[in-house]
């Protein structure tokens, strides 16, 4: 019921004019790093080996999957939680509530600008394995075939590795943006320290 009421005053005080400056902001920087990472990828991915296209591909899975999680993770917690956290001086709270107030554009970063850049890794990958297994082959109807088969198990990878990670995000949402405040407030000691020195 409190996540309910909460998300209903979320709802009610929202501004009546979207934020059209955060998703210009967001458009610029996802074809930015798109365009910056397919270049590297595909003169990076195409000198190495099958092998070490198909590890690459793996991360490229890992990490879209890791940033989906936390994706969701900060737009299902309980931003009242992470609040009694503060107050309790919990290690960790303050900057998992500012990532709370945030969520919009955390969720944003990490599930679709992250995801994109990831997705196109693992397209350029897929081309690099493609190459390697066709390029003595004669027929198009085979290196179709294996075109298509490559890119339907990179694609299935990527949903079913997301659809377990979003169950998972979903149950322990508050438990994991806390870790992730927890990481940001360390970093920022760390800074504070060597500032003071």
């Amino acid at each position: 019921m409190r996540n309910d009421k909460k998300r209903t005053i979320k709802i009610q005080g929202v501004k009546d004019k979207p934020n059209y400056k955060w998703a210009f902001q967001t458009l610029i920087l996802s074809i930015s790093l798109s365009i910056m990472f397919g270049l590297l990828s595909q003169t990076l991915l195409s000198k190495l080996g099958v092998a070490m296209a198909i590890v690459g591909i793996c991360v490229f899975i890992f990490l879209s999957v890791v940033f989906d999680m936390f994706g969701i993770a900060v737009a299902s917690a309980d931003e009242e939680k992470f609040l009694q956290w503060r107050k309790e001086g919990v290690f960790g709270a303050s900057a998992g509530l500012h990532l709370c107030e945030n969520s919009e554009k955390v969720c944003c970063l990490c599930a679709d600008v992250v995801g994109d850049i990831c997705s196109t890794l693992c397209g350029a990958g897929g081309a690099c394995v493609v190459v390697a297994l066709t390029q003595h082959l004669q027929n198009p109807n085979i290196v179709l075939f294996i075109s298509t088969l490559v890119s339907a198990i990179i694609a299935g990878l990527t949903i079913f590795f997301k659809a377990i990670m979003k169950e998972y995000a979903i149950t322990n949402s508050n438990k994991l943006i806390l870790f992730i405040g927890k990481v940001l407030e360390k970093r920022l000691l760390k800074k504070r320290k060597k500032s003071a020195k």
